[in-house]
């Protein structure tokens, strides 16, 4: 079921040399700085420490260094240091990350996330959304993240109806080899309007539609129904992901989903990357995830549709989560469209970036 956008083998290359490119930058940083041009007005990226704290100082560090080099001016890069228990500092410290915005005139255009974990539930009843959303949606601003993130996600759209972007965090951006063919997926969907996405995963059923994409993480979002953070949505495209469940654990999950009439809701659930590493066990045998989202198709008569590249996974595209999407799918793949999310216009570096894996 793993995905694959569809590329040119010169593509691969050049897309290659973009991730070697900055891993040269980042050896000759002081020559860099001196002879790239200022970041353009407009490109300030927030760093938000919800969750559990990054590894180490390392991955922090190669982040920074690979984000400022694409031409971002950072803020909040502090928050990236903060310990305390298993989180990324204490709930007080953590939740400001987010209401500290509020007395700001106009607010930073990206704000990511530093990495998953536990942690960002304990913020939610806690968030000032109604200051918090107009403002974020006034400026333009990019929310982006994935994992624990979710929780904050979805209750920004919940609340506020606010829309954010499934994309890569710190720990990804940090990680010993950066992949390029994420940065360049960041990179296109956060500064194109109407990002087109195919995958050419055969579909089981052929099916389009319209609505809204929504969702992310299976567990997180799982865990806030009942709540108010969950939202209320109609007609939906559904996108899930998540890593490191059994099968009877993911659909012990969506059966949640269902018995509480989320899916049944939808127009179609979208299945990104469960990134499972073989999690089977002696009660496992020929009951696969492919078996349960067969199940699901039986109960819900919902077009469930795979292949969609994201996850916890090395390669990931970035999605707009909040705001319309068309798909189209059949035996020959997959296709989604998404409009009307805000996007940021490239900066001198991001243009070079691009270009270097621009397509033929």
């Amino acid at each position: 079921m793993t995905a694959r956008i569809q590329y040119s083998r010169r593509q691969l290359l050049q897309m290659g040399a973009l991730s070697a490119g900055l891993g040269l930058l980042q050896g000759c940083r002081t020559m860099v700085d001196q002879s790239l041009p200022a970041p353009a007005a407009g490109s300030s990226l927030y760093f938000t420490a919800c969750s559990g704290p990054l590894p180490d100082a390392r991955q922090k560090q190669q982040a920074v260094e690979r984000l400022r080099l694409a031409g971002y001016q950072l803020e909040n890069v502090q928050a990236l240091d903060r310990r305390y228990q298993r989180f990324a500092g204490s709930d007080a410290q953590r939740l400001g990350d987010l209401n500290q915005l509020i007395s700001r005139r106009r607010a930073p255009q990206l704000l990511v996330a530093g990495r998953g974990g536990y942690g960002a539930t304990r913020l939610l009843p806690h968030i000032d959304y109604g200051r918090l959303c107009p403002l974020l949606r006034e400026s333009g601003s990019q929310l982006i993240g994935y994992s624990d993130f979710t929780a904050i996600q979805l209750a920004l759209l919940a609340k506020g109806g606010l829309g954010s972007f499934a994309g890569p965090m710190v720990s990804d951006f940090g990680a010993k080899q950066l992949s390029a063919f994420t940065l360049n997926e960041f990179l296109t969907t956060t500064t194109t309007p109407n990002r087109q996405l195919r995958v050419d995963t055969p579909q089981r059923h052929n099916a389009s539609g319209e609505g809204i994409f929504w969702g992310g993480n299976l567990s997180v979002l799982s865990s806030l129904v009942g709540t108010p953070y969950l939202p209320e949505i109609k007609g939906g495209l559904l996108f899930l992901e998540d890593v490191a469940e059994q099968p009877y654990r993911i659909e012990r999950m969506l059966q949640q989903l269902h018995l509480a009439g989320v899916l049944a809701k939808q127009r179609a659930i979208f299945i990104g990357d469960f990134n499972m590493n073989r999690q089977v066990d002696i009660y496992d045998p020929g009951y696969t995830l492919d078996a349960v989202l067969e199940e699901i198709r039986r109960l819900t008569g919902v077009p469930v549709l795979t292949g969609i590249p994201f996850g916890h996974v090395h390669d990931k595209t970035t999605l707009p989560l909040g705001f319309p999407a068309r798909f189209s799918a059949d035996g020959g793949g997959l296709t989604l469209q998404f409009f009307d999310y805000p996007v940021t216009p490239a900066n001198p570096q991001q243009k070079e970036l691009l270009s270097t894996a621009s397509p033929l």
